[in-house]
Parts: C-alpha cells; sequence; structure tokens
C-alpha cells in the first residue's frame, strides 16, 4: 500500500495508521470482525483486509483523511477511522451506518456500499448505492440491492461492463435518481463517540 503512496512522508503515515490500528485492537482483544463475515467464508481479519485493500484499486494514493476533512482535490483518499488517543473500550466501528456518516462527514454525496451478506443499509442524508458481488445474495435480496456485480463471477458480465453500470447510476442518483435504499424509506444514522487528532500537511501531499 505504501508503494503506492504520492509521496515518502504520506507512505510513513499510512504505515503508522496501520500500526494504529493494529493496537487499538490488541488492546481492545478483538477486531473489525463481526460473525457475519465469518458466516459469508473470511476466515481471518488479514484476508478481510486484503479484500478491502483490493477495492482500492491500483490508482496512486492522493492522501489520507480523518473522518470531517475535505479531500482538496481529486484523487483516491483513504480514511482512517481508527480513534486517535488512549483506547476507549466499546467496538470502533458500531456498525455500516456509523462509516457511512463518517464518509459524509468528508463530503461525500453519493455512497458505493460494497456487500456480499446484503447489508440493509442506507442513510438519512446522502444516498447510498449497493453492489453486491454475491449473487445468491442479490437474488434473494433484489429489492434492497442496486447492483448486481456477481454477473462478473457467473460470466453473465464484465468487469468493465458492471464498472460502467456503477458509474452511469452514480450519475443518475446524482441527477436525482432514487437509490433502492432511499425506495424503501431507509433512514438511519449512526455518530459515534470517536475523537481524532487534526491531520498535518504530509496527509495531503500538493503534488
Amino acid at each position: 500500500m505504501t508503494a503506492r503512496a504520492a509521496t515518502p512522508a504520506l507512505a510513513g503515515i499510512l504505515r503508522d495508521s496501520v500500526t494504529k490500528a493494529a493496537k487499538y485492537y490488541t488492546v481492545l482483544g478483538h477486531g473489525s470482525f463481526a460473525p457475519g463475515n465469518a458466516e459469508g467464508g473470511l476466515t481471518t481479519m488479514e484476508e478481510k483486509s486484503m479484500g478491502a485493500y483490493a477495492k482500492s484499486g491500483a490508482s496512486r494514493i492522493s492522501g489520507l483523511l480523518k473522518p470531517g476533512d475535505i479531500p482538496p482535490r481529486g484523487g483516491l483518499y483513504l480514511l482512517d477511522v481508527v480513534p486517535d488517543g488512549e483506547v476507549r473500550f466499546g467496538f470502533p466501528n458500531i456498525n455500516d451506518n456509523a462509516e457511512i456518516a463518517e464518509l459524509i462527514a468528508c463530503g461525500s454525496h453519493v455512497i458505493l456500499f460494497s456487500t456480499g451478506r446484503g447489508s440493509v443499509v442506507g442513510s438519512a442524508i446522502s444516498p447510498v448505492i449497493k453492489v453486491c458481488a454475491n449473487p445468491e445474495t442479490y437474488r434473494r435480496m433484489s429489492e434492497d440491492m442496486d447492483v448486481d456485480a456477481g454477473k462478473i463471477l457467473e460470466g453473465r458480465a464484465s468487469l468493465d461492463e458492471v464498472g460502467r453500470e456503477i458509474f452511469d447510476l452514480s450519475l443518475a442518483v446524482a441527477r436525482g435518481a432514487q437509490t433502492k435504499s432511499e425506495e424503501l424509506g431507509h433512514q438511519e444514522f449512526v455518530l459515534t463517540y470517536k475523537s481524532f487528532e487534526p491531520i498535518g500537511p504530509s496527509c495531503l501531499p500538493s503534488v
């Protein structure tokens, strides 16, 4: 991951954020790994993390944000959601809606939410587009999922075709089309107890 950082200083900050998360979860005695993750086929926290990283693609990482920080320009930014300071006991990521709220706090007008098990999330603030990569889940919950990315696994569509579908749907939603969660009346919102130190200039390099 650090090899993709825009600057060496940012690479160091990315490394520090991973170290902070490891310490936080070690003190708590558990990580951001729920029973549903195991039931869905994941075996370890490392496997879950590798999947999350794979979703970032291969673009250069432009900066690191904390909830409430607004990206100064376009690019790929990572969001550090692990609180700063001493560990406060409690689950740092209560549920999916907490992280959705943190993305919105960074200026996200449309949320792309990937799910394999069919998380029934929405938002009271910004539209949530749910991308489901599990074809069985999509068929079971099609009324609450926006994109059937499982078509790729089953050979019914290519990665580029599904990517175009997501892109086109994002534009349509930005123009006023409703997502499935909006049609169903989802209005969830979670505000957590987290606290963060202000980011420094190295987190948002100008190159």
